[in-house]
């Protein structure tokens, strides 16, 4: 029985991957800097987050899977485990709840682990202010520290306008962190995306007291904010052609 079951979860991972595998063509996905990802031992992803569907996350998580070997333990929002009926997808999609406390257990354990530091704001922005990067929340910086993981910054082209989002709706006063986006579609437009993976920064000169410093702690965090953005604006001034193919040029 155990291993009927084993072979139906393998069989439903290379179903997923197939999957993903036709995704990616669909917006032509293109993918840097992969060899920053270590081959073991802790890292902490740190990217840039939009498109309102999570299908950054998705996407990001297949190549270090496919392409590093590593599997990335995504840090999510607290919504996802609410219910134990919630709770036991999410842990089967490989979700974390993001805080403090488990993010360092997972990297002192030796994983892979990826978060989004501009939370919901960055994931549900209207689509007018796309690219531009909210404020980082700065707990990554101190999972780091306590852990000495390196940060490697990543930089995710091609989700904003993958699905349009017109506006958001922020239930904060009612439920401490909640912003509900207003998409104009659900169904994903075919922008083209490239992901790109930053030279790691170390963490090793760091400790848990380091992580009380709020003026380093906030500097650290905005120094890979600002990172990850002039990466973005650089691609963004050479790229020409979002949601089809540059046509060739005929003689």
């Amino acid at each position: 029985m155990r291993s009927f079951f084993e072979r139906k979860s393998r069989d439903s991972l290379q179903i997923q991957g197939f999957l993903l595998e036709i995704v990616k063509k669909y917006f032509r996905l293109e993918v840097e800097g992969l060899e920053h990802v270590p081959s073991k031992g802790r890292a902490l992803i740190v990217p840039n987050h939009s498109g309102v569907t999570a299908l950054d996350a998705v996407m990001l998580g297949h190549e270090i899977h496919t392409n590093a070997n590593r599997i990335p333990r995504i840090m999510a929002h607290p919504l996802w485990f609410v219910g134990p009926n919630i709770r036991i997808l999410a842990k089967k999609i490989g979700l974390e709840e993001a805080n403090k406390e488990t993010g360092q257990r997972l990297l002192k354990e030796g994983n892979v682990v990826m978060i989004f530091p501009e939370g919901a704001e960055g994931n549900f922005k209207p689509t007018a202010k796309r690219y531009h990067l909210q404020e980082f929340k700065r707990g990554f910086v101190r999972m780091a520290m306590a852990s000495k993981s390196p940060i490697i910054p990543v930089a995710i082209i091609g989700a904003e306008e993958t699905n349009i989002n017109l506006s958001s709706i922020s239930l904060t006063k009612y439920l401490r962190g909640t912003v509900i986006p207003i998409p104009l579609n659900v169904l994903p437009l075919p922008a083209k995306w490239k992901i790109i993976f930053l030279p790691p920064i170390s963490m090793q000169k760091y400790s848990v007291k380091s992580a009380a410093d709020h003026d380093l702690v906030h500097s650290i965090a905005n120094d890979v904010r600002d990172c990850i953005q002039k990466r973005i604006d650089e691609e963004l001034a050479k790229r020409e052609w979002i949601y089809f193919p540059k046509p060739k040029r005929t003689r």
